[in-house]
């Protein structure tokens, strides 16, 4: 009988991408591209340390497209930054891990 109330939730249920999604970005094709598959190689490979992914992933940006990248890898969180135009990036993957990465001057 407890398994009845837990019935009418079957109807509901939670989408979870395999793949990125990204929700926006002003980047050129080539950066994008990189940049995306920077993220999910790190993600992939610190996926229970979230703060050693986004440091690979910052340094890895630095390097390829100049300084002052900045990254937030992590889950539930909301941001407002300022960015140089055509660097920033933001993206999910794996379901509720949200990657977001930008560059300022």
């Amino acid at each position: 009988m407890a398994d009845e109330g837990e019935g009418g939730k079957e109807g509901e249920k939670k989408i979870v991408h395999v793949y990125p999604l990204v929700k926006h970005s002003d980047m050129n094709e080539e950066m994008r591209t990189e940049a995306i598959e920077l993220s999910i190689t790190a993600c992939e490979k610190y996926s229970s340390n979230y703060e050693q992914a986004a440091k690979i992933i910052k340094e890895t940006m630095d390097k390829k497209f100049g300084i002052y990248w900045h990254v937030v890898v992590g889950e539930g969180f909301g941001f407002e930054v300022s960015y140089e135009t055509e660097n920033i990036l933001y993206l999910f993957f794996a379901g509720n891990l949200a990657i977001v990465l930008w560059k300022c001057s």
